[in-house]
Order: C-alpha cells, then sequence, then structure tokens
C-alpha cells in the first residue's frame, strides 16, 4: 500500500499539532517517524491509522482519498506501547480478536488457524493457553505483533513498541521486525523517538519537529547530509560536534582561528563535525590536549581542548585490547576527515555545504 500526505495539518482548537505535512510512503517500505516528544510524529500515525481525521489536507492510500474512511474499514494493523492486551482473555483470544471485526465473519476454526499462524511468526505458539500477566514484556510485544498482523493488513503500525523493554529485549525484537518485514512484505510505519531504533529497521526516515518535517532521507543521509541543525544534532551519539563560526572575506574563522578558505558570503554560521570524523595521532594536525575520556567498549570516546574550543572525538581503538591509545593530559595532534565537516548558517540554521578543514 501507498500512503501519500497532502498539506495535511491537525489542530485543537488553537493548537496545531502538525502543520502543512506533505510525504509519499511507496508500496512494501519501512519508514520511521522519528523526533522528540510533542513533535508530531504519533499525531501522524494516528491520522494514517483513521483514529484522527485531518483539520486541513488529504489523506490517501493507494492513491484513493481515506479522510472519511473510518479506522475499521482501512485494514490497518496497529501495536501500541502499552500493548494493549486484554488481561481477562488468553493469548489465544488476544490474537483472534481483530478477526472478529471483519466483513464477511471469520468462522471459529478459520480465526484459530490463522491465530496459530501469527503466533508462530513471532515465536509464542506455545504461550496461546496463557494470560498476558503471565508473560514477560518481551513475550508480550511479541503477542501484540501477532494481533496486528492476523488480520493480513494492508499496512502495519508501530508506535514506539520497544520503549518499554530493557535494552537486551529491544535488540532481538527489533531483529524480529526486521525478519517480519521481510516475510510479511507489507507497508511499515514505525514511530520513535529512539534513532537507533530508525536508523536500523527503516529504509527511509522522516525527522520531524514542532509539526513540521525537518528531513526525509535514508539513514546515511540524516547522518551524513543533515539539512539543518536540527537534524545534525538530534541524528549520532555522541552528538556531533557544533562551534560558533564566522566568515570574513572568503576566510572560515572559528573562535578567531582560520579553518578554510571558502566561497560563502560574510556573516555568522555555525560549524558541526561529529565526533566519528576527527582523528587523534595524525602527524601534521593540530594541537590538542586530551581533557578527559570515556571508554565504550572498543571505542574510546575523547575530550579535546583544541584552538577552536572543546571537541569530542570518537575512535575505534582496534586490536584484542579495548584500552585507551591516549591518557588524560596527553598532548596530541588531531585532523578532520575530508568533506566531513558542516557548515550551517546561524540565522536560518540550515546547512549550506561541507567543506574540507585546511589547517
Amino acid at each position: 500500500m501507498e500512503i501519500k500526505f497532502e498539506h495535511v495539518e491537525k489542530a485543537w482548537g488553537e493548537v496545531k499539532a502538525m502543520q502543512d505535512i506533505s510525504f509519499e510512503i511507496k508500496d512494501k517500505e519501512f519508514v520511521a517517524f522519528l523526533g522528540p516528544s510533542g513533535c508530531g510524529k504519533s499525531t501522524t500515525l494516528m491520522l494514517i491509522a483513521g483514529i484522527y481525521k485531518p483539520t486541513l489536507g488529504n489523506v490517501l492510500f493507494d492513491c484513493s482519498n481515506v479522510n472519511d474512511v473510518e479506522s475499521r474499514d482501512r485494514n490497518v494493523g496497529v501495536v501500541f506501547q502499552s500493548y494493549a492486551l486484554y488481561p481477562h482473555l488468553t493469548i489465544a483470544k488476544n490474537i483472534m480478536f481483530p478477526l472478529q471485526f471483519k466483513k464477511p465473519k471469520v468462522a471459529k476454526d478459520v480465526a484459530l488457524k490463522r491465530a496459530e499462524e501469527a503466533a508462530k511468526m513471532v515465536n509464542v505458539s506455545d504461550l496461546m493457553d496463557r494470560y498476558p500477566h503471565q508473560l514477560s514484556g518481551g513475550q508480550q510485544q511479541r503477542v501484540a505483533l501477532a494481533r496486528a498482523i492476523v488480520k493480513e493488513p494492508d499496512l502495519l503500525l508501530l508506535d514506539e513498541p520497544l520503549s518499554n523493554l530493557d535494552a537486551s529485549l529491544r535488540i532481538s525484537v527489533r531483529a524480529e521486525l526486521r525478519r517480519l518485514h521481510r516475510r510479511l512484505g507489507i507497508t511499515t510505519v514505525l514511530v520513535t523517538h529512539d534513532q537507533i531504533e530508525a536508523t536500523t529497521l527503516a529504509d527511509r526516515i522522516i525527522c520531524m519537529n514542532v509539526g513540521k518535517i525537518a528531513q526525509i532521507g535514508t539513514p546515511d543521509d540524516l547522518f551524513n547530509r543533515p539539512e539543518d541543525i536540527f537534524v545534525a544534532t538530534f541524528i549520532g551519539s555522541p552528538p556531533i560536534n557544533m562551534l560558533e563560526a564566522k566568515i570574513e572575506a572568503e576566510a572560515l574563522y572559528v573562535n578567531k582561528t582560520k579553518a578554510a578558505t571558502i566561497d560563502c558570503p560574510s556573516g555568522e554560521y555555525r560549524v558541526g563535525v561529529r565526533p566519528e570524523h576527527i582523528m587523534i595521532g595524525e602527524k601534521g594536525g593540530i594541537s590538542g590536549k586530551i581533557a578527559d575520556l570515556e571508554i565504550l567498549g572498543r571505542e574510546t570516546l575523547y575530550m579535546l581542548e583544541t584552538p577552536f574550543g572543546p571537541i569530542n572525538s570518537l575512535l575505534s581503538e582496534g586490536g584484542d585490547s579495548s584500552e585507551p591509545s591516549f591518557a588524560i593530559n596527553d598532548a596530541v595532534t588531531f585532523t578532520f576527515a575530508k568533506n566531513k565537516c558542516h557548515l550551517f548558517d546561524s540565522k536560518t540554521e540550515k546547512r549550506v555545504r561541507s567543506f574540507t578543514w585546511e589547517s
């Protein structure tokens, strides 16, 4: 199923949850809506599901306007953050529950067979006679997935499905979701505030902020070619280094130190460089000092004192040891990866271009 939003707005009185939203989702694509709380991503999902109706604009499924189509008639499967399982029903009956609303009516034996098939897909076949309170959080989430897919939906909507799980369970359920999407081959929409979920699961990401779309693209697009300061700072862990800068007579200065010659209008700018794109120990580099460090398994996050101000560098230590290559107070030299520095206009906060740090 293809989904299209045409200049959609959703408001409650004077409060606008989303403004002039337009996008397209291709058939069988896995798309994630990513952004902080209150950005409008869950509202967008509710509009797709038919739980909300747009104040302005049009929602289309396969080129057909569905603004006035009720949720139950959209053939959409939804998995909510809270799982929303019925405590008085067995797992089998919870999974079968949506089938009682299908038209034409699904016979009981057929419904049970489809529930068993859905349960098998998400590895809960041995739990059919239990009740929700007898299951772990991960098991309940799998049951919620089975309930969403049992009616063979054209579209699967996932509303922060992993937020209630611990770290280890999130990894396993993420793998489950990827496998399930490949097997079902249906359009899937994920809403999340977790960039790792979005970048590991989705074909494309729609990044939102204060009710508007900030950027649409692949995970690589958002990480390496952010369109504005919000996307640059929201994507990436540890976060991007953001340095105050200015251009005078085609010379780019960061903290009064010339960084590059650049063909841009004079004015105030900000320079963004990801910690992954700063190398320590390179010959002929810029002088700095290790102010602090954090050991992150096979990687180390170094906090540097530099002529440009504080800068973080993330290095893979390599080899069989995770011991850091440098110590606090070490004098070091560092360089910036070629064409990996980003220049943003301070007023518009839009990305101007990438550039190579010359000094």
